[in-house]
């Protein structure tokens, strides 16, 4: 029975038409090998980040269900493109979107999960010897609305697939060698690892590291999905594996350093010390589809019986939050303001080796204050430790971090592109 590989090519990699005649040429390779190609692809290059900003010179707070509708559009292009590509390198190829295939999401519009991919027509029109090339980022639901995944959602639609489909492997294509213990644009000499294992990577994509969406590192693990990360560029480097840690030779207390700067601190203040109120806040926050990561409650205050709750969200989700904060406040009779800062970056270190190695988060605070770097709050889990910092101080955390857990390398990372604004 042949073996089928998923890949999956990002924006970059499809941005023009001479990089589309590549991306196929690497997608026949596969075929040649012996080996069925389902193939799934974003939209070329900026080309969401200029509907994103059409939409908004018409309406200020477009509908999520317009904004899904215009989005998909984009990777329609892409895989109609690819498709004529493929086909005129001489190779049988048929595009599809999400609802030709039935790719079926729940009914939540810009931030969709995907619950059932079906297979039927992928199958037969693998078993016809075809290269299959799919549209990511979309899915449709049961009574017909198309649906997006959010940004980055095509990694989590390609390993969809390739669950779906028992795939011997899925490899994602980028503009980048593989998984690197940084960003190279802040750390130009930090390592790329050759296998990082599924809870490391899902930590890792979590705290800001931009290489795949949480999302499909997450379905990968559920699914036992063996994920590659490669360069769309270099097609001789196998760039970095990711399986399961019980897979793995754990040899190193920290295998990544990340910073998150799309973070913003949220405090509610003067909010009453008894059961049940911290509930409603994040029952209301969880309804509005809005995500919390770092909480801290502090003590109650005697004399008002009252405390303070604060905690960190994707700044995307900033006016949404404290809309729904204010219409709270009555409700759950909080007498305090609502503090708000964005000027915040997420700073953290990922590792399935600090498990069992005392003194890791001691070193990481250490070297933080060595670098008169105040920590605004921290979390921690068994494999990652994250502190709250001004963002003007993330990228010099992060240097100051790489280095004192050894994670150098003796060579220059190649990887282009600017720095996020700090």
């Amino acid at each position: 029975m042949r073996k089928i590989i998923v890949q999956k090519f990002g924006g970059t990699s499809v941005a023009d038409t001479n990089k589309i005649k590549n991306v196929a040429k690497t997608v026949i390779r596969e075929k040649q090998n012996g080996n069925d190609v389902v193939v799934v692809v974003s939209a070329m290059g900026h080309t969401t980040d200029y509907l994103v900003k059409m939409a908004k010179d018409l309406s200020p707070d477009p509908s999520g269900r317009e904004m899904d509708m215009l989005l998909s559009t984009g990777e329609g292009v892409s895989i109609a493109l690819l498709a004529m590509a493929i086909q005129a390198q001489g190779y049988d190829a048929v595009s599809f979107n999400a609802m030709q295939i039935g790719i079926l999401t729940e009914n939540i519009h810009t931030k969709a999960r995907i619950l059932k991919i079906k297979t039927d027509k992928l199958k037969e029109n693998l078993k016809a010897g075809k290269i299959i090339v799919i549209a990511g980022f979309q899915g449709v639901t049961d009574d017909g609305e198309i649906t997006t995944l959010g940004r980055g959602g095509s990694d989590t639609s390609a390993v969809a697939i390739a669950a779906a489909l028992n795939a011997e492997r899925c490899d994602i294509y980028t503009d980048v060698e593989g998984v690197y213990t940084t960003d190279p644009r802040v750390v130009p000499n930090a390592s790329k690892l050759d296998e990082i294992s599924y809870e490391e990577m899902l930590e890792l994509a979590h705290a800001g590291a931009n290489v795949l969406h949480p999302r499909s590192v997450e379905t990968a693990k559920l699914n036992n999905v063996p994920l590659r990360v490669r360069s769309s560029f270099k097609q001789d480097n196998l760039g970095t594996l990711i399986l399961g840690v019980d897979k793995m030779e754990i040899n190193r207390p920290v295998a990544g350093v990340a910073a998150d700067l799309s973070q913003a601190r949220i405090v509610v203040c003067d909010v009453p010390d008894k059961p049940g109120v911290a509930a409603k806040i994040f029952s209301a926050l969880a309804k509005e589809n809005i995500s919390v990561d770092m909480i801290i409650q502090s003590y109650a205050r005697k004399v008002s019986n009252t405390n303070d709750i604060a905690f960190t969200i994707d700044s995307a989700d900033l006016d949404k939050t404290v809309k729904t904060l204010d219409t709270l406040k009555h409700d759950i009779d909080a007498h305090g303001d609502i503090q708000i800062d964005d000027k915040i970056a997420k700073v953290s270190i990922v590792g399935a080796g600090m498990i069992d190695r005392p003194g890791v988060a001691s070193s990481m605070f250490e070297t933080l204050a060595q670098q008169n770097i105040n920590i605004r709050m921290i979390s921690t889990s068994e494999i990652k430790i994250s502190c709250l910092v001004d963002k003007s101080d993330a990228h010099r955390a992060v240097k100051a971090l790489h280095k004192v857990f050894g994670l150098e390398s003796t060579e220059i990372a190649d990887v282009k592109g600017d720095l996020p604004d700090v």
